[in-house]
């Protein structure tokens, strides 16, 4: 094998997703809508990285082709060095939703066991993961609780619990603290933040916020209006143990300005 063969599989085992030419149509009754046009992206595994963009840009449908809940229509992805299909059957990820979907007549330790049932763990492997995984969130001693009886940033650290409980390679989360308020949103961000150094997971995040997408981020993607493009791929070389005081510093005002500016570019500001 030559060196720049060997360069090329090492680099490919380090891809947690790969995206070239992609693109989605969507048939409708009013004929073909263009969802996303265009798309190329790798992701290195342990990234953070964050898709954000205007309202209806395509920054879910494109988590959700990754999570192999839609189908593209052009180009081609691979989740781990295969098929979306084939990831999502080996239970290579977690989906964290907008809201907690959690199931109001189980528990939180029934929730987060759920997937485990379904994947048909013996009980004793259950209880391990059910309590290792709500200590990570900082949900220890509410393992009997329902969800009713929990706040909403509560309820969506039970829910990022469940998804880490199949212990995947990679956490798909699609803003899951948009609807918290500021303090409450700040807090989850941080505790996310340390969560994701302690797992090393590459995590796919959605989001509307650009503080939350540059504190929160190792690469950030900005996109367009419809159909979706990727206008602006941003690094983020931010030390890992940062705090929400890191937000006042100019290297984070000067990434923050240039997703501002990549957003503006896109015309996502246009009525």
């Amino acid at each position: 094998m030559s060196g720049g063969e060997g360069e090329n599989e090492k680099a490919g085992e380090n891809s947690a997703i790969d995206i070239r030419g992609l693109s989605l149509t969507f048939e409708t009754n009013d004929g073909p809508v263009q969802a996303l046009s265009g798309i190329d992206l790798d992701v290195k595994r342990g990234e953070f990285v964050s898709f954000i963009g205007p309202s209806g840009c395509g920054k879910t449908t494109l988590l959700r082709i990754i999570a192999d809940l839609e189908r593209p229509t052009g180009g081609s992805i691979t989740v781990n060095g295969v098929s979306p299909e084939a990831a999502r059957l080996d239970r290579a990820y977690g989906y964290v939703f907008q809201a907690a979907a959690l199931y109001p007549w189980r528990t939180i330790a029934k929730n987060v066991a759920l997937p485990l049932e379904i994947m048909g763990l013996p009980k004793a492997e259950r209880e391990k993961r059910i309590a290792e995984n709500l200590a990570l969130v900082n949900l220890a001693g509410f393992e009997k609780k329902f969800p009713w009886q929990l706040s909403g940033g509560m309820q969506q650290r039970a829910s990022i619990a469940r998804a880490l409980a199949v212990e995947p390679e990679l956490l798909l989360m699609d803003e899951p603290f948009g609807a918290l308020d500021e303090i409450v949103r700040d807090h989850l961000n941080h505790q996310l933040l340390k969560l994701w150094a302690h797992t090393q997971k590459t995590v796919i995040f959605v989001t509307h916020s650009i503080p939350e997408a540059v504190f929160l981020s190792t690469k950030i993607i900005v996109m367009s209006p419809r159909p979706g493009r990727v206008t602006d791929v941003i690094e983020c070389r931010f030390p890992h143990d940062r705090t929400l005081d890191f937000r006042e510093t100019p290297e984070f005002l000067e990434v923050a300005a240039r997703v501002r500016a990549g957003l503006r570019a896109g015309h996502s500001y246009e009525d």
